[in-house]
């Protein structure tokens, strides 16, 4: 039996990138097309099959310990980065700004999807989503570059609204323009999530 249940949601590609090296800039390259392998997208610093562990899993392990590398990319919409600008009080949020992988329209909440949940492309190119991505300091830097006094704001304006950290399950080429559809865990979400909360 099936354990992920297709919908009727689907997403059109609106912005392709990568970031060439992180330790020099956040800012991303953008792409009309990339080819997503089983290591991410060649010449991507997030690519590898394998990664050094940073601050979203430092309850689990030590910062630097060598892991499974989930965050091949990084995946926002549009629908939600127009209310990060909105928030910032600026007129459009350029996803080369944020480190961006891939931008799509057309799926709402897209930030709260279910973890596990995957685009599936024209292409048969298939994304596991890991989990919500959380912002931090680095885009509001690149972002202050270009408007001086705005990029302070990201952190908070990004909320709840900055994307999913992705993986590649399936190889195969994307094109900005090209369309996937969610796949989502066919099973309820965990009742004891609220006593967590906090």
């Amino acid at each position: 039996m099936p354990a992920l249940k297709p919908t009727d949601f689907t997403a059109t590609v609106t912005w392709l990138g990568r970031v060439a090296d992180s330790e020099t800039t956040l800012r991303a390259e953008p792409l009309e097309q990339a080819f997503l392998g089983f290591a991410g997208i060649e010449g991507e610093c997030h690519g590898g099959l394998t990664r050094r562990s940073c601050s979203r899993v430092t309850s689990q392990y030590p910062r630097g310990t060598k892991i499974r590398n989930v965050r091949q990319l990084s995946v926002l919409s549009d629908e939600e980065m127009a209310l990060i600008a909105q928030g910032m009080k600026l007129d459009r949020l350029d996803p080369a700004q944020v480190g961006a992988s891939m931008v799509i329209r057309g799926i709402p909440d897209f930030s709260h999807v279910p973890p596990s949940s995957r685009l599936q492309f024209s292409s048969g190119a298939t994304i596991t989503i890991d989990m919500e991505n959380r912002p931090c300091v680095l885009p509001g830097r690149e972002i202050d570059k270009d408007a001086p006094g705005h990029g302070p704001a990201f952190k908070t304006s990004a909320r709840g609204l900055r994307g999913v950290t992705a993986w590649i399950e399936r190889e195969g080429s994307v094109a900005v323009g090209d369309t996937a559809r969610l796949h989502v865990p066919d099973q309820p979400a965990w009742t004891q999530m609220q006593g967590l909360a906090g």
